[in-house]
């Protein structure tokens, strides 16, 4: 345990600097007392660490001073970054350089660890491609190509050029400035800005992509939590929507709620069905999300909804009927 945290104060001092003996006591939660021992400890080693005297005094490595994991590349150290998700690494097209990546990790690990840690990872398995009712996950596949150029644009600030397939509409080519990668339940997304406009592109839908030469007009330092927070609210209230008022079956509400964009009213009546009024981001969403209730929901409102599942549902039964 304390090779570890030895390791841990090395890699604070290299990432954040000039670090206090109280503010190092906090982040490895021991006393102040144990982190003099350590710099000590330290010292001893040949580790170049040193103490600045005075009120705003603390302690630091020698300028120059590398803890470097020998021959990991460019992509591994971004894949290891991103590795909290395993999933996150392969939709930024990162799954390969993690592989490599974990390799060298395990490489570097002494005899006695290496044989432990690739016993328990035997043993744990995260997110396998099917569930228990063998159903494959919904996950779309960027070119890797494409996925190489756009994450080398978000990453080195160039202006890309990519030809994008919006919904419905003919594939054009499209100049944007990236800003960052979000992927959301196996999607990706490129966040950007067109013309000074917010735009949100997802990958899978991106044919191909070139990096530009000129810079990328984008801010230097992005909250991409936040970004997508306020992109996410603005399709939610932008746009076609369509509001359905429908009598839902209880134990069909979790269905509703987790595809409508918005639940804007809900009242139990005495047959204990539920009356809802949601809001859906178009009208051909409505009537997806409406038609997978089947008999568990009936749309009151609007009544072109209304008759479109009328329709759909009677050419179903003239389909199979005797």
């Amino acid at each position: 345990m304390r090779a570890d945290r030895l390791v841990s104060l090395v890699l604070l001092l290299r990432q954040r600097g000039q670090l206090s003996a109280t503010t190092l006591a906090r982040e490895l939660e021991v006393s102040t007392r144990t982190v003099l021992r350590d710099i000590e400890a330290l010292s001893a080693a040949g580790v170049p660490v040193y103490a600045e005297r005075g009120r705003h005094g603390g302690f630091t490595l020698l300028p120059g001073f590398q803890t470097e994991l020998t021959g990991l590349g460019h992509d591994e150290a971004l894949a290891l970054l991103v590795a909290g998700s395993r999933r996150g690494a392969q939709a930024f097209g990162l799954g390969s350089a993690l592989a490599s990546a974990m390799l060298k990790v395990v490489d570097a690990l002494p005899d006695n660890y290496r044989d432990t840690a690739t016993g328990a990872a035997q043993r744990l398995l995260l997110e396998p491609e099917i569930d228990l009712l063998s159903r494959r996950r919904d996950t779309e596949e960027v070119p890797d190509a494409v996925m190489a150029a756009v994450r080398r644009a978000v990453l080195t600030g160039h202006r890309l050029r990519i030809h994008y397939a919006a919904a419905e509409k003919p594939p054009e080519w499209r100049t944007v400035d990236p800003i960052g990668l979000v992927t959301v339940r196996e999607q990706g997304y490129l966040l950007a800005t067109k013309s000074g406009e917010d735009r949100t592109y997802r990958l899978s839908r991106v044919l191909d992509a070139e990096v530009l030469t000129e810079p990328a007009e984008r801010p230097d330092e992005i909250d991409l939590d936040r970004a997508w927070q306020e992109r996410s609210t603005r399709f939610r209230t932008g746009g076609d929507q369509v509001a359905v008022l429908a009598r839902v079956n209880p134990v069909r509400r979790k269905d509703l709620v987790g595809t409508a964009l918005a639940v804007l009213s809900e009242t139990e009546e005495d047959d204990g069905r539920l009356l809802m009024e949601a809001t859906f981001q178009d009208a051909r969403h409505a009537v997806w999300a409406l038609w997978q209730l089947a008999t568990n929901a009936e749309v009151l409102e609007p009544h072109w909804l209304r008759t479109t599942l009328h329709d759909r549902a009677t050419a179903i039964v003239k389909r199979y009927g005797p």
